[in-house]
Parts: C-alpha cells; sequence; structure tokens
C-alpha cells in the first residue's frame, strides 16, 4: 500500500530550473527523513540531497547552492528545486523514505536530461 511516486522531469537547456515533486502514501510521512538520489548510466549512484522530519537539510557538494530540497508536511510531499543545470545533471532521480520499520523505500524515479 505504499507508494513513492516522482514527477517533474523532463529535458531542459543547461542553465534552466526544474522543480522535482515526490508524494508519499500509506505510511506516516511526517516521522521520516527522506532525499533524493540520482544515478546516470556509467556512474554511481550519489546521494544529491536529504531532509529530515524536523526540516533540517543537507546537500552534495556537487549541487552545492544550485539544488534546494524542501519539505511539506500537510502534502505529503518533498520537492527538489533545480536551478542553474548542467549537463552533468543529467541522471534518473529517486526519492527515497528511510522507513524505521521496512528500511529505505524508493520511486520509480524520473528522468532530468539536460542539454542544449
Amino acid at each position: 500500500q505504499v507508494q513513492v511516486v516522482e514527477s517533474g522531469g523532463g529535458l531542459v537547456q543547461p542553465g534552466g530550473s526544474l522543480r522535482l515533486s515526490c508524494t508519499v502514501s500509506g505510511i506516516n510521512f511526517n516521522v521520516y527523513p527522506m532525499g533524493w538520489y540520482r544515478q546516470a548510466p556509467e556512474k554511481s549512484r550519489e546521494l544529491v540531497a536529504r531532509i529530515s522530519s524536523v526540516y533540517t537539510t543537507s546537500h552534495a557538494d556537487s549541487v552545492k547552492g544550485r539544488f534546494t530540497i524542501s519539505r511539506d508536511n500537510a502534502k505529503n510531499t518533498i520537492y527538489l528545486q533545480m536551478n542553474n543545470l548542467k549537463s552533468e545533471d543529467t541522471a534518473v532521480y529517486y526519492c527515497f523514505v528511510d522507513h524505521r520499520q521496512f528500511g529505505t523505500l524508493w520511486g520509480q524515479g524520473t528522468q532530468v536530461t539536460v542539454s542544449s
């Protein structure tokens, strides 16, 4: 019954912006840490950003100053605002929930492609 659904990906030119959303249902959303990973072909999985249940955040050095993670507990949703996108940001972005009982729960991912 747990669902983790990402949206907001797409094709954007370098320097452009996208806003990813992740909506979770079937669990008590507001008590778990959440975040975003990304994975590109022939590259290792990278932790992009994390946000705690009390809204503390962290961001990978590769995206710091350009990406911002946020959380809206009332909507069971987290966001990833991505500005000044670079070709290196091209990847499938996965939302995760660090569930206390079930471990890490993942969405199916949303593709972000940065290309001119």
